[in-house]
Formats: structure tokens, C-alpha cells, sequence
């Protein structure tokens, strides 16, 4: 028992020694063996030097003496390029980084000081999940950890970087944040582990097959998969460059070539192909758009018939959704329609102006599209469109038609400024469906030798006077034709416009998504 204020200071500092690294040492080696930093690195590494201040270093396990410091998560405050955090690293060594008593209510207090001060919430995820023995407390734990990212959510920014296997409970609280990053090769997820399957179906797989990096990002349930973890706490470092630290403040404003540097581009003149079925890939053109060539993609290998991606105008954060014709020739299918809704959201709710640049032939048909829900999981990119606030820009560069024409920042569809290159194409349908849907029975009385040249005859004509831009712009669905090579300075004053956009909302409780 300690009695002079000497060896209680000594006392503290032994304690505060035993909890920079309190896992047990088998656990510890086989962590420094396998490569893998600790929490506290991983938290260093991320945040600006010299910035974290920790909270409950000695918190453990109520009642258990022996019961190591930390409970299996590090958690506190600190700073990325001066801006605000709050921060919390599992620490696998501890209870597997499984989720106790202790450990949930260090979490649950730096997400209460992020809901009062205003600031982005980064979680580094290494977690074996609900920790059996603490039985019902841990499933507890894992509700009061969710009740607050409700009132975050749309708030502050949340961040995940999974740079382990977790399971169970521990993969429904990253889905909810607003981006995951995962480390291909080391993180996976899945609610339920191979174990677990082939107990309870008899199905057999390994668990890199089942919550991979790769296979999850294929599922939809990460932003950004990268190589290591210097990548990853860049990609956060990135992704805050592009956010507000709440939905009141604004984004970071950098540096930008003044309107002189970005007048003309006339390399856009030549951008697009003159066959308007010849593929390109739309993220060169978008890398053309912005201040610089600089583009963040979220989700670029889940959908990648549909772009969402963070980039700068004007100094400024912009969210592009642009369609690529690279796959199923910009068709929007139903993986496409949800990760565009979430992302439009996602910038609604910190004011980020959107940019649609606009090259999609309709809604991908098909008997597969039909059962996966295209009906519903389509109108909720509709939803999501009307339901943005913030300002939207549309740039319509080559085909716009039907219902995607529609959902890409129509006019009609609540889009603020419609601009378009001399090559668009805006019509119901392309001429190849019309000429069927108009000129079927047609054709197929005419005789076989004639049906190909009396169809291409038709599809011009189609072409010329039912797709023509000229058609939408004189009947006010256009806002201005412009020349490609003026695209950068039109951009810029389009958004300049309606900086000040102000919308007043319906009073009622909360709008009801589609099916």
C-alpha cells in the first residue's frame, strides 16, 4: 500500500507503464511476430504529431484485479491537419478487442464529446466481436455504441478503417459510418465466421472468401480498399480534406488556377469520340473537369457502371456522379441506383455541391435487373436526387435517356443548372430501340433486302430530330449549349450561382424512402 505522495506518483506512472502495451505477452508476440502495429502506433500514425490525448488508459474490467488496462480499445482526442477528431483503436491483444462493459463506455464517451464539440469520428477496427463471457452486457454495449451514431450520422463524418477480422456485432457499427477503409489481405468481415456456417448450414468456406476486402467491396459494404495501413490513414487523411467537421461549417478551401488558367481546355474539343457507341473512360474526362486531376473514387469496383467521386472546383469539394461507359455502356442497374443515392446523401448532408456529367443509354434491362429490385432500389436514386438540397450542376456530354436521363440532375428532376455539349443526345430512347418500338411492323413487311437500309434511314432522321440537345434547349430543359473547351469556366460559374442556394422544407417529420 502506497502512503507519501512520492510513491503514489510512482504508483500512477507504474499503472500508466502497464497500460501503454497491456496485452499478455503471448499475445503481444504473436502481434510484433505477425507485423502488426499496436493501437496506440496506429492512432500516431494517423493523427498530427504530438496532438492525442488519451482517455481511460486505466479503465478494465469492474470487479477482476487482475483484469489488463485499456479493456481491448484505446480511445480519445486529437488532430488531422489542426482540424478535430475524436479517435478509438481496438487492441486485439486485450480480450481479442472483444466489446465489454468498460471498453463500450470509453467508446460511447468520445462519440458524446464528438455530438457536443462537432468533430468527424475515425474508429480503427480490429475486433473479435461481442465478448462471450460479459453476456448480455456486451450485446448492450454494442446498442449504446449504435444509439449514437444516430444523432452523428449526416452530423460529423464517421470513418472506419478495418485493419483486422471482425465479426458479429463488431461489422454492423462500421457499416453505419459514413466511409470504410479496408486493408486488402488483412481486414475481413462477416456477421456470422466459416465455423459458425458450416455448423448451422453445412456450407464450407474459408474466411478470406467469406469477408475479404475484395469479396466485401464486391458486397457493397466498403468505400475504398487499400494496400497497408500508411494507405489507408491517407485515405482518411483525403477524405477529410473533403468534409466539414459538422454539417454547419464548411469544407477545406484550397488554392485553384484562377479563371484566366481554366478559360479554355481545348483538348475537351477532341474528347469524345465521334461514334456514339464508342467506349471511353469517363474518369479521364472527369480528372479534366476539376481544379486538378485529383479524383477520390468511393466504391470504384462496386457498380462501376456508375463514378462517385470527390473532387475540387473552384478550390471547393464537389461530389461527381457521372455514368462510365466503360460498363454496360453507362446503363444504371440496381447496385448502381443504391451506391449513387447513398453518395448523393452523403453530400447533401454536408453540403457538397454535386456534378452529374451525364453519358447513359436508360436503366440495364433484364430479367436480373427485375428480380434484384430495379423497380425500388432505382427510385431511391430518384429519392435521393429530389431530395438533395444542395446545388446541382448536371453536364450532359453524350447520351441522356429515359428514366436515367431523368435521375442524373434533370431539369425536371430538381437539377439547378443543365449544361450541354454539342454531342448530347437527349431523348425517351436511342434510336436502335425506337426504330423498333416505332417502326417494327414496318420493317418487317418490307422486303428483307431494303429492311437494313430503310433502318438506318429511320434512326437518322430519329437521331436528327428527336435526340438532337437543340430539341431539349429550345423547349428551357437546357440551361446553356456550351463548347467542351469552356466546360472548366462554366462549372465554375454555375457553382459560383448558387453558392447561396437556400431551399425551405415542408414541415413534416421525415420523407418515407421507396420499398
Amino acid at each position: 500500500m502506497t502512503h507519501t505522495t512520492a510513491e503514489k506518483i510512482a504508483d500512477l506512472r507504474e499503472r500508466l507503464q502497464q497500460a501503454q502495451d497491456p496485452g499478455s505477452e503471448r499475445a503481444r508476440a504473436k502481434r510484433d511476430a505477425a507485423g502488426r502495429s499496436t493501437p496506440r502506433e496506429r492512432i500516431a500514425e494517423l493523427l498530427d504529431e504530438g496532438s492525442f490525448v488519451e482517455i481511460g488508459a486505466l479503465g478494465r474490467t469492474p470487479g477482476d484485479p487482475d483484469a489488463p488496462y485499456s479493456d481491448g480499445v484505446v480511445t480519445g482526442y486529437g488532430r488531422i491537419d489542426g482540424r478535430p477528431v475524436a479517435i478509438y483503436a481496438h487492441d486485439k491483444t486485450v480480450y481479442g478487442g472483444s466489446v465489454g462493459v468498460t471498453f463500450g463506455r470509453k467508446v460511447c464517451e468520445v462519440m458524446d464529446m464528438a455530438i457536443k464539440i462537432g468533430c468527424p469520428v475515425i474508429g480503427i477496427q480490429d475486433s473479435g466481436g461481442a465478448r462471450i463471457q460479459d453476456a448480455v452486457t456486451s450485446l448492450a454495449m454494442y446498442s449504446e455504441i449504435a444509439r449514437r451514431q444516430m444523432p452523428l450520422s449526416g452530423r460529423s463524418p464517421q470513418i472506419s478503417v478495418m485493419l483486422g477480422k471482425c465479426a458479429g456485432g463488431a461489422v454492423y457499427a462500421p457499416v453505419t459510418t459514413d466511409f470504410v477503409i479496408a486493408v486488402e489481405d488483412e481486414a475481413e468481415m462477416y456477421v456470422t465466421g466459416p465455423a459458425v456456417i458450416k455448423e448451422v448450414t453445412g456450407e464450407e468456406i474459408t474466411s478470406a472468401e467469406l469477408g475479404g476486402a475484395r469479396e466485401q467491396e464486391l458486397n457493397g459494404n466498403i468505400s475504398l480498399v487499400v494496400a497497408d495501413e500508411e494507405e489507408a490513414f491517407e485515405a482518411v487523411r483525403d477524405l477529410l480534406d473533403h468534409l466539414p467537421l459538422t454539417c454547419n461549417d464548411a469544407a477545406p478551401v484550397f488554392g485553384a488556377p484562377s479563371d484566366e488558367e481554366v478559360a479554355e481546355t481545348p483538348e475537351l474539343d477532341s474528347f469524345m469520340p465521334d461514334d456514339t457507341n464508342a467506349g471511353y473512360d469517363m474518369v479521364d474526362l472527369l480528372r479534366q473537369l476539376g481544379d486538378d486531376d485529383s479524383l477520390l473514387e468511393i466504391q470504384p469496383n462496386y457498380a462501376p457502371n456508375l463514378i462517385t467521386a470527390f473532387g475540387r472546383i473552384d478550390g471547393r469539394s464537389v461530389g461527381f456522379v457521372a455514368n462510365q461507359p466503360m460498363h454496360f455502356a453507362g446503363c444504371i442497374d440496381a447496385d448502381a441506383a443504391d451506391k449513387g443515392a447513398r453518395f448523393i446523401r452523403i453530400c447533401d448532408a454536408y453540403n457538397i455541391p454535386l456534378v452529374f456529367v451525364v453519358d447513359t443509354p436508360g436503366y440495364l434491362p433484364g430479367v436480373q435487373q427485375e428480380k434484384a429490385g430495379l423497380i425500388h432500389r432505382g427510385a431511391k436514386l430518384a429519392f435521393a436526387v429530389v431530395e438533395a438540397s444542395v446545388p446541382k450542376v448536371t453536364l450532359i456530354v453524350r447520351k441522356a435517356y429515359g428514366g436515367a436521363y431523368a435521375v442524373m440532375g434533370s431539369k425536371n428532376l430538381s437539377g439547378d443548372i443543365n449544361l450541354a455539349w454539342p454531342t448530347a443526345q437527349i431523348a425517351v430512347m436511342g434510336s436502335a430501340a425506337a426504330v423498333v418500338m416505332i417502326q417494327g411492323k414496318q420493317l418487317a413487311a418490307a422486303p428483307p433486302e431494303q429492311r437494313e437500309y430503310l433502318k438506318k434511314v429511320f434512326m437518322d432522321f430519329y437521331d436528327e430530330n428527336m435526340t438532337s440537345p437543340y430539341v431539349a434547349a429550345e423547349r428551357g430543359f437546357l440551361d446553356a449549349m456550351i463548347q467542351p473547351k469552356d466546360t472548366r469556366l462554366a462549372l465554375r460559374r454555375a457553382l459560383r450561382q448558387m453558392t447561396e442556394k437556400r431551399e425551405i422544407a415542408v414541415d413534416k417529420k421525415h420523407n418515407i424512402i421507396p420499398m
